[in-house]
């Protein structure tokens, strides 16, 4: 048994545990039913007694038979049911570890293995606890319950069916050596297949555009194949085991039969004990044929953990100690940024290496750079998705590190390139920013962000379903209704991701008026990859090499001519502000 996975059965322990009581008792009611099953036939047949004097025996039995059964339904129900809340927990500790992660580390992950993980992986570990793991204790206990029972009544049969038990689990072992790593073999096959259908489903326009059908088709047919060959070498090893297994069965209760029919002929034995040894001999072997029936789905099991264990293994950011005080949640902060430093990992430099920068309150900063020079990467460290190696982002003079994480993130609204839009109502979708929010307040931030219109001409309004990624809206649509949540949670912090990057002109001036309306009286800092973005900010900071190079007004940084104005001098003169390149741009959209 893997001992992770035992520790992270510690939610249905309880349930488990009752599972191998249940099953210990059912040894017991075996041992019973045969008991007065072995006294009637020997009663019937030997002692010639009447229905009159076997009657009691005889309900007996039939009460062994209804407790055994009895108890093997309870014992299947109790282990269902905490195997069922052991991979609910373990589902929701991969999900919280998942988003304590955040969507940075994420992508460094394959979308398949995740899914894989997540799903069917997760799935696998049903059968391992509510059978493969209860089975594993009672392999050991009821065969020693039988021999104790079988003990007084012949000890050489004891001996005997104690002498060949270890046989089967050395059989288990040796086999289980094989069929793990095809096994394990399956699963990485598993994975890729998933993957490989979902970057074709992802990537569907892009296939039918590029006329690349049968290419998709054949890869998910490749990987469908390697899955196939490998599904099937790990089935011909399961059922080798098995047939192993019950060949050996075979022969150990045929050996422990012809012992005793060899000593009954002899007069060496009586009748009644050699036929109950005789009817106990199997039921010894069983709980052990059925650990080697449940091997192969513990092994599954064992190969998905390993894959779930490795997300959870992941470090997540320190937490350190909470700082009791708390930040206005309608007044913007002052926010001061020192000696930034950050290396992804396997990078060889670092993405930010030492930034320095002061935010005023209110104080509307663009933030400009080549591609590269770090701008997402001080986006993801404001959010908190990335913890600094050095340095620190102080709110009013609180480290934000030491700040409750539901404090810090109440200051922010962030409106990235490419909002996601949830498969639920747009309803739903606006609610993400304040869930306890009343429909006047959603109403209001739509009309405000400008999507009130749109909302209105859809079939349902506010409860028409938006599918997945929210396929029935524009970008323009969808780009609004991010900019709607951002009023809903109506922060003192505004970070805006080139919002307007993907638009078309018509939707971007409708979002841009939206955003010029949301941007008042909030802090804001824009990331800007397109220098015509820029114009209305108060300042504007460039960053090269993951430092700040140049700080100061459009003006100001072309005159110095330096990365700010190459920048300018190499960009499309539509990307530009429509101003000399010396002069002070005129009064354009923040976005």
């Amino acid at each position: 048994m893997d001992r992770r996975l035992v520790r992270a059965a510690r939610p249905g322990r309880f349930a488990l545990a009752l599972a191998v009581a249940l099953g210990m008792a059912g040894g017991v009611a075996t041992i019973m039913q045969w008991s007065a099953f072995a006294r009637l036939v020997a009663g019937a047949f030997l002692d010639r007694q009447g229905l009159v004097e076997l009657w009691p025996t005889f309900l007996l039995f039939l009460a062994a038979v209804a407790l055994r059964a009895m108890l093997s339904w309870g014992r299947e129900v109790a282990a269902q049911r905490g195997a069922t809340r052991i991979t609910a927990a373990l589902r929701v500790a991969l999900y919280g570890h998942l988003t304590r992660l955040g969507p940075v580390r994420l992508r460094e992950e394959r979308a398949g293995g995740l899914i894989a993980a997540a799903t069917g992986g997760i799935e696998r570990l049903d059968p391992y606890f509510a059978r493969f793991l209860p089975q594993v204790v009672l392999s050991q206990i009821v065969p020693l319950l039988i021999a104790v029972a079988i003990v007084p009544r012949d000890w050489m049969s004891a001996v005997l069916l104690l002498s060949t038990a270890p046989v089967l689990p050395i059989l288990m072992i040796l086999v289980g050596s094989y069929s793990e790593e095809r096994i394990n073999a399956q699963w990485t096959a598993l994975t890729r297949l998933k993957g490989a259908f979902l970057d074709a489903i992802q990537g569907l326009t892009t296939i039918r555009t590029l006329g690349i059908g049968a290419a998709g088709r054949e890869r998910v047919a490749r990987q469908s194949e390697v899955f196939r060959v490998r599904t099937i070498r790990a089935l011909r090893y399961a059922f080798l085991s098995s047939f192993v297994l019950e060949f050996i069965t075979s022969v150990a209760i045929a050996l422990v039969a012809v012992t005793l029919g060899v000593r009954l002929i002899s007069n060496g034995m009586a009748f009644e004990p050699a036929f109950l040894v005789l009817l106990l001999a199997p039921e010894f072997y069983r709980p052990l044929r059925d650990l080697g029936t449940h091997h192969h789905a513990g092994m599954e099991g064992k190969a998905a953990a390993e894959q779930i264990f490795a997300i959870l293994d992941q470090p997540v950011p320190a937490q350190p100690a909470i700082c009791p005080a708390t930040l206005s949640p309608t007044v913007a902060p002052a926010l001061t940024i020192s000696d930034l430093r950050y290396r992804y990992r396997g990078a060889g430099q670092l993405a930010l290496a030492g930034v320095d920068l002061t935010i005023s309150p209110g104080e509307r900063v663009a933030i400009v750079g080549a591609s590269g020079a770090g701008k997402s990467t001080l986006v993801n460290l404001l959010l908190g998705f990335l913890t600094p190696d050095s340095g620190t982002i102080a709110a009013d003079g609180r480290s934000i590190a030491e700040l409750a994480e539901e404090v810090w993130r109440a200051q922010i609204a962030y409106v990235p390139q490419r909002p996601h839009l949830f498969a639920g109502s747009v309803l739903d979708n606006l609610r993400l920013a304040r869930p306890n929010a009343p429909l006047a307040a959603v109403r209001q931030a739509a009309e405000l962000a400008g999507a009130a219109a749109f909302i209105a001409a859809l079939p349902l309004g506010y409860d028409t379903l938006l599918g997945e990624h929210g396929v029935r809206l524009s970008k323009g649509q969808a780009q609004r209704i991010a900019i709607a949540r951002a009023f809903l949670k109506d922060a003192p912090i505004l970070i805006l991701d080139e919002p307007t990057a993907h638009l078309d002109p018509e939707s971007e001036s409708a979002v841009r008026v939206a955003l010029e309306h949301l941007a008042v009286g909030r802090t804001v800092l824009l990331i800007a990859h397109r220098l015509a973005t820029v114009g209305a900010a108060d300042r504007i900071v460039v960053l090269a090499g993951g430092r700040v190079v140049e700080d100061g007004t459009h003006a100001d940084l072309v005159a110095l001519g330096g990365h700010y104005a190459r920048l300018a001098g190499a960009a499309p003169s539509s990307l530009l502000p429509a101003t000399p390149a010396a002069a002070t741009p005129r009064e354009v959209s923040l976005v």
